[in-house]
């Protein structure tokens, strides 16, 4: 028999960054977008698998003054708004120990059934009004496929999409390639 377990959120107004702050240890992933409080699964092993060889090939490709992390940590765009990138490369000099309190250079997302409307939709949008200037998205499913969208004039426009053993092949934020197959395979 399952048991509601109350977390004890305000209720009528917009959550906060200390709200988040409140909320338990227990292996959901907590974000804010705009005040409103997303909470995922934990993501199953097809997405693990793709974001840790992501890793590796954009960290190795990274070069200095730039430093990538994987989830969780958190990205603060405003007092309502802490996203955790499955996968961002970041400014060291913007950096604190605890966050990232601006827009990353690069923020990944890796498509679960449960995420994948609030990655394409939600997330997508609030990065590009926060000027975050280059957005991928990694579908893990069938031969694997990545999306790349750039900021020009305060909005996404899609640089590139690549699937199974094509090449994915950017030169900004910096210069990396791989086959979206390779991540899931």
């Amino acid at each position: 028999m399952a048991t509601e377990v109350s977390i004890g959120l305000p209720r009528g107004r917009a959550l906060t960054r200390d709200d988040l702050a409140a909320l338990p240890d227990d292996g959901h992933r907590y974000e804010l977008l705009d005040g409103v409080l997303i909470v995922s699964p934990s993501p199953v092993m097809r997405h693990q698998r793709a974001l840790a060889r992501l890793f590796r090939i954009v960290d190795d490709a990274c070069p200095g003054g730039l430093e990538v992390f994987f989830a969780p940590f958190d990205v603060v765009l405003a007092d309502d708004t802490v996203m955790q990138p499955d996968l961002l490369v970041a400014r060291v000099a913007d950096l604190t120990e605890r966050d990232l309190p601006v827009a990353p250079v690069l923020a990944v997302e890796v498509l679960s059934p449960s995420t994948r409307r609030v990655d394409l939709l939600l997330k997508k949008e609030r990065l590009e009004r926060a000027g975050c200037v280059h957005y991928w998205v990694v579908d893990p499913s069938g031969v694997g496929a990545v999306t790349a969208w750039a900021l020009s004039d305060g909005a996404y426009h899609q640089v590139t999409h690549v699937s199974g053993d094509d090449t994915f092949a950017v030169t900004e934020p910096f210069e990396v390639g791989f086959s979206p197959a390779a991540l899931v395979s």
